[in-house]
């Protein structure tokens, strides 16, 4: 090796939610755990560009990762979140028809949702009309474990246990090439001060950019490439008060769950995300899309305030099938698929990714233990 390369036990490729979260537990492990950054400061990417919302796991298929990790995860975070004073409520959300048409459609959500061990409660009209006046409903869903979450403190707070536990976040540090060759890894990391590392264990939690380094990565074989698809969803504040204190859900739409009502846990309210297929990152939000959202939100929500809603920002959802796709799962690739010892790479890690993160954590450490 050069006198600019080094050796570690294991590295983490991308500082978001799930890569802190990765991170974290290797390192609670006794690992030397270095996480390497292309950006100048953590959890740039998806993980502050989303609803903040901690999911139940209402929608996915049955025994899913997503299914799995999503309801683990969730009573993980919510455990993390009490025991380490990261800013979160329990505030519950509702799953609203507008006509009767929808209201078939909750039967198979709530079904759904049993199968995942999820309870729901459904209310018909006149029950939602008594607990939320203004709202124009048919019959709805309750989920009381559906929350939200501050999600940069639960970053910073992934972080700092990361140091605890010795490991280190190391910034502006793009991985620009990957070699895997026998029991060791060598990655050609970017930046100011260029380096070559040696790793006996990489994780690839580059979110966006994870389908891109597996392309180039010399020693990962073909079927290990998947290709991605970018769905970009933008969102609009509301300025001011409003009457809500839960989060309000249309019916899930192809490619999303549809233009919702969030609440940050300052209680201002926030519309989001729409579905627009694109072919490369780009966070332009086009104000004109506000049209859009308010004949979506006025079906639910007649008296709503078009004159209150502001440009806020977009996110990219990761995502391994195209408009016409379907359902896909979170794809975690170990040494059982690819055949290399030592290696995990995360694809498609879009939402409930934010709520699975801490389950997701310990299932790519199980998958190190095996090798």
């Amino acid at each position: 090796m050069s006198e600019d390369s080094y050796k570690v036990q294991t590295v983490v490729i991308g500082a978001g939610v799930v890569g802190l979260a990765i991170a974290r537990e290797l390192a609670a492990s006794g690992r030397e755990v270095i996480v390497l950054e292309a950006g100048p400061r953590f959890g740039e990417g998806i993980s502050s560009r989303n609803s903040e919302v901690i999911h139940a796991g209402l929608y996915y298929q049955q025994d899913s990762l997503k299914a799995r990790f999503c309801v683990r995860g969730r009573q993980l975070l919510y455990d993390y979140c009490r025991s380490h004073k990261v800013g979160h409520r329990k505030c519950g959300k509702w799953i609203i028809a507008t006509d009767a048409a929808q209201s078939e459609k909750l039967a198979g959500i709530r079904e759904q949702a049993a199968l995942n061990g999820v309870s729901l409660q459904l209310a018909d009209g006149q029950e939602i009309t008594r607990k939320l006046p203004v709202i124009n409903a048919e019959a709805g869903l309750w989920s009381p474990e559906t929350g939200i979450v501050d999600s940069h403190g639960l970053m910073l707070s992934l972080l700092g246990a990361l140091e605890d536990s010795g490991g280190q976040l190391v910034l502006n540090s793009p991985v620009t090439a990957v070699c895997s060759d026998g029991p060791l890894h060598t990655l050609t990391v970017g930046g100011a001060a260029g380096v070559t590392l040696q790793a006996r264990e990489v994780v690839n939690a580059a979110g966006l950019g994870a389908p891109a380094l597996a392309g180039s990565w010399q020693g990962l074989p073909d079927t290990a490439r998947p290709r991605q698809w970018l769905a970009r969803g933008v969102y609009f504040s509301y300025n001011g008060k409003h009457p809500f204190d839960s989060l309000i859900y249309p019916l899930p739409e192809p490619g999303g769950l549809g233009v919702h009502l969030t609440l940050d846990l300052a209680g201002q309210a926030r519309f989001g995300p729409d579905v627009e297929w694109i072919d490369s990152e780009d966070y332009t939000v086009n104000p004109e899309r506000v049209h859009r959202f308010v004949e979506g939100i006025r079906a639910w929500w007649p008296g709503m305030d078009a004159g209150r809603l502001q440009p806020a920002y977009a996110g990219i959802r990761p995502k391994l099938t195209g408009p016409e796709g379907g359902f896909f799962d979170f794809r975690i690739d170990g040494p059982q698929q690819h055949g290399l010892a030592g290696l995990v790479n995360l694809f498609g890690v879009e939402s409930p990714g934010l709520t699975s993160s801490l389950a997701i954590a310990g299932y790519v450490k199980s998958l190190l233990a095996d090798t």
